[in-house]
């Protein structure tokens, strides 16, 4: 893609956690309308990082820039109002509610919240019907498989209207299947001006989505550029294949 307006800007990012430097002096930055992959290890500090851009986490030193905007002390949920959402690893849904009131209850936060209860659960609708889940609606959530889960966490962070998503291994436990309909959702939702973040191991999934990505190993990058770039820099085949 040509080059366009930088949406998320990460400067010197430092984290530790006791004697563990789980982030060291992070830099990249992601451009409006791409998406851009966090690649490494277990442990090399993908999810710290999305930990520091949502704003659970404060960094150390370094800076997040959104839209042009410091982050630096501005709350978790001020930065969803502002328009970043994000997923987790571990599916975090409200299982005993319904599958739409997960989302109507989403709606009701974020960025432009939704007026009323009634007009939040009519865009929830919507939501569930453009993840493929309108016939599930009324399901408790526990009641969902896997890839059903996955779909509604998405469904949820869709809900808050974001301008960027963070996807923390989207198509973790998901058959070969599942990840091609997530595939397929996850470009038409870059179609319609989404911008997406991912942190992600199936390296298959990884080069049909991505642009560009971004390696890590013990929270230092180790290189960033397009997927057949970095998946062939000689340090990530070493670390990738135990040698580094």
């Amino acid at each position: 893609m040509a080059p366009g307006r930088a949406l998320l800007e990460v400067h010197g990012l430092w984290k530790a956690f006791g004697g563990v430097q789980a982030v060291r002096d992070l830099t990249f930055s992601v451009e409006e309308g791409e998406i851009f992959g966090l690649l490494g290890p277990n442990g090399s500090g993908k999810t710290t990082v999305f930990n520091l851009v949502a704003g659970t986490l404060r960094p150390d030193r370094g800076e997040v820039r959104f839209r042009g905007i410091s982050l630096n002390g501005v709350p978790a949920h001020r930065r969803a109002a502002m328009g970043i959402a994000r997923t987790f690893q571990l599916v975090r849904s409200l299982a005993h509610l319904s599958v739409l009131d997960n989302v109507a209850i989403a709606r009701l936060y974020g960025a432009s919240p939704a007026p009323s209860v009634a007009a939040a659960r009519r865009e929830a609708e919507e939501l569930l019907g453009l993840v493929g889940l309108r016939e599930k609606a009324s399901l408790p959530a526990a009641q969902l498989n896997l890839a059903e889960r996955r779909r509604l966490e998405v469904s949820r962070a869709l809900a808050t209207r974001p301008r960027l998503l963070l996807l923390d291994e989207p198509f973790a436990g998901l058959n070969p299947e599942e990840v091609h309909a997530e595939i397929a959702l996850f470009q038409r939702l870059r179609a319609e001006g989404l911008t997406l973040v991912l942190v992600e191991h199936n390296v298959p999934a990884v080069r049909a989505l991505c642009g560009r990505v971004a390696f890590l190993n013990s929270g230092e990058k180790i290189a960033e550029g397009t997927p057949e770039e970095v998946l062939g820099h000689p340090r990530v085949v070493d670390i990738y294949l135990g040698r580094g």
